[in-house]
């Protein structure tokens, strides 16, 4: 099993940075990817952003490609996301998952945990 409880969420105006955090327990944390995906009010939750197993290669969803950086630290067990020139659209949401396997996926099916979600909303 693995637990993952997300933090940093808050309100912030358009333009303005967050940067959240997801702390995992249970399972070798270093072993997995890790993603983040988000659910704004009346749509399904979309993937956000997906990190391999060390580090080495990350992905975006094309809306947040050159605002947001997903990062990981293994000896801490957690994985960020820095979100910057954030647009009232990011308002959401967010999610922190644990993908089955070392390689990320922007699929839902491909994580088998998650954690509580945090709410990230924007201003404009």
């Amino acid at each position: 099993q693995v637990q993952l409880v997300e933090s940093g969420g808050g309100l912030v105006q358009a333009g303005g940075s967050l940067r959240l955090s997801c702390a995992a327990s249970g399972r070798t944390f270093s072993s997995n990817a890790m993603g983040w995906f988000r659910q704004a009010p009346g749509k399904e939750r979309e993937f956000a952003a997906a990190i391999n197993r060390s580090g080495a290669r990350t992905d975006y969803v094309d809306s947040v490609k050159g605002r947001f950086t997903i990062s990981r630290d293994n000896a801490k067990n957690t994985v960020y996301l820095q979100m910057n020139s954030l647009k009232p659209e990011d308002t959401a949401v967010y999610y922190c998952a644990a993908a089955r396997t070392s390689s990320y996926s922007n699929y839902e099916s491909a994580y088998d945990y998650w954690g509580q979600g945090t709410q990230v909303t924007v201003s404009s």
